[in-house]
């Protein structure tokens, strides 16, 4: 056997000696890349746990939080009502410019260190509860109702989950200041003292769980209310923050209150939902959808790392309107392809085990436009740590002001994913060190779609006051331009360009 052993031997030197200096130097650098993800994983795993700790009382379930919000509720004095009684509008408008005008006149004059980083004052409505808690006592209620299903087959209360954002905005901001943890944001009890009026006017809810008649009936009352303030008619609205998160949200009165800074899933330039010059980016905010599966955390991407034998996943439905026509092609490019799983799905409870066991198993996950630009599966696949595949020409992204998603998402032209063979030949050609490097990033950006109470640092409420924090001097210039301009000059228009069927107009009033 020695000297059957030492014959082979030379023989293979030579042939593998190439193949052993590569091993060799490759590593250290194996070593290092080990030694980061590992680091990386410690850490952000410590967020998460830090996060979810039972012991910090943080929900992350929207059922859960809400039902602790309304049993605190019944234990509570009744809240005051901010409903103008007084016909003297014109006066009380007078009485709050001036105060506004005194407070800012001290903060430039007599406190000339005053941080440009202090929290932004935000002034919470106190609107009748028709307007608020009896929207969520009905969805409290109802939500059960597993048979109450739109017309494509979605249970209604989950979409309603998805577009909660109105729900965990609002009730972090009337926390008492005790149980808050975020310290960008402040609320105000005086109006002459806020940055921002927010309209807790729960658009979704009241949408999907109303008779149609009763919605819209509801719709103008609570319109009717918010421009009844002094506030609103200071400004034409241009400081009020309104959640319609949901496209279908508010749509038969929202033109009234195009002046407000609006809570979006995304602008839909397709023009299927809002309407030209009412949604644009430098006066409105894209927030994420609620995610429907489960996070997997640093622990759980390593577990699975080795169980991603799937290339590309997609499950929702197949057929959409508008920009989702793109799902049709895509679904017949990749049909039957090797390492591809391609399923007609819905969001509910037998969706979601079947989407979080499909994306947990993937490496790429397809997001493709739907009925709007947007898709709550984008939300899905970050959280389930499944690289995005995101094909949507038209689509905004949330917090992009702060977030890079090159680092954690794949985009691509509609024109090349559908061409045959181009997007599978694409991923199989990703590196396994970029591939890798993605997924890391994945599970240090997670926290940021995870809504929750109390809102938690880096959070997605916390995100939206730091994207806040930069629209407000451009929110107080043309609030100011709009009190001194006449009406039928032409110096109400901006300098903004106009171009033709442009969304991204102006903030004339």
């Amino acid at each position: 056997m020695a000297g059957r052993h030492n014959a082979i031997l030379p023989g293979n030197s030579k042939s593998r000696s190439p193949l052993m200096i590569f091993f060799l130097a490759f590593l250290p650098i194996s070593f290092i890349f080990y030694i980061s993800f590992s680091f990386h994983s410690r850490t952000t795993s410590i967020a998460i746990r830090s996060l979810r700790n039972p012991s910090s009382e943080v929900d992350y379930s929207f059922l859960s939080s809400l039902e602790k919000l309304l049993a605190k509720s019944q234990r509570s004095p009744d809240v005051g009502d901010d409903s103008v009684v007084d016909t003297n509008v014109a006066r009380d408008v007078r009485i709050l410019d001036d105060s506004v005008w005194k407070k800012e006149t001290q903060r430039l004059y007599e406190e000339p260190f005053y941080p440009a980083s202090s929290p932004i004052k935000v002034y919470v409505y106190e609107m009748p509860k028709k307007f608020t808690y009896d929207l969520l006592w009905l969805f409290q209620n109802t939500y059960k109702e597993t048979g109450n299903l739109t017309s494509n087959g979605s249970p209604v209360h989950r979409l309603i989950e998805q577009h909660s954002i109105d729900y965990w905005l609002w009730a972090d901001l009337i926390a008492p200041e005790s149980e808050r943890l975020l310290k960008n944001v402040l609320r105000v009890h005086k109006q002459e003292d806020a940055d921002l009026f927010y309209i807790p006017f729960f658009t979704t809810i009241s949408f999907f769980l109303l008779e149609k008649q009763q919605c819209k009936a509801l719709y103008r009352e609570a319109l009717k209310w918010v421009m009844d303030q002094p506030a609103w008619k200071r400004s034409e609205g241009r400081d009020h923050i309104l959640p319609v998160h949901h496209p279908w949200s508010f749509k038969s009165v929202r033109k009234f209150l195009k002046n407000a800074i609006w809570l979006l899933p995304d602008m839909d330039s397709t023009g299927n939902w809002y309407k030209p010059r009412q949604v644009y980016l430098e006066k409105d905010l894209i927030l994420p959808y609620v995610p429907n599966v489960d996070l997997c955390d640093s622990n759980c991407l390593f577990e699975n790392g080795p169980k991603r034998s799937t290339l590309l996943f997609f499950r929702g439905r197949l057929k959409r309107n508008a920009g989702g026509k793109i799902r049709a092609k895509l679904v017949s490019e990749l049909s039957r392809a090797q390492g591809v799983v391609i399923e007609e799905g819905t969001i509910g409870l037998a969706g979601k085990a079947a989407s979080q066991s499909g994306m947990r198993k993937s490496l790429f996950c397809l997001s493709p436009a739907g009925d709007t630009p947007s898709s709550a599966r984008l939300f899905d696949s970050i959280v389930s740590g499944c690289i995005p595949v995101i094909i949507s020409d038209e689509l905004e992204l949330p917090f992009e002001g702060i977030l890079d998603y090159r680092k954690i998402a794949l985009f691509m032209p509609s024109s090349d994913a559908v061409q045959p063979g181009w997007l599978l030949s694409f991923l199989r050609n990703v590196s396994t060190l970029q591939i890798k490097e993605m997924q890391m990033n994945l599970a240090k950006f997670s926290r940021h779609f995870l809504y929750s109470h109390p809102a938690q640092p880096l959070g997605p409420e916390d995100l939206v006051w730091r994207m806040m924090a930069g629209k407000l001097v451009n929110i107080k210039l043309h609030t100011r331009r709009s009190q001194r301009t006449v009406k039928e000059s032409r110096s109400l228009c901006t300098c903004d360009c106009r171009r033709p069927n442009s969304t991204n107009a102006s903030l004339s009033p």
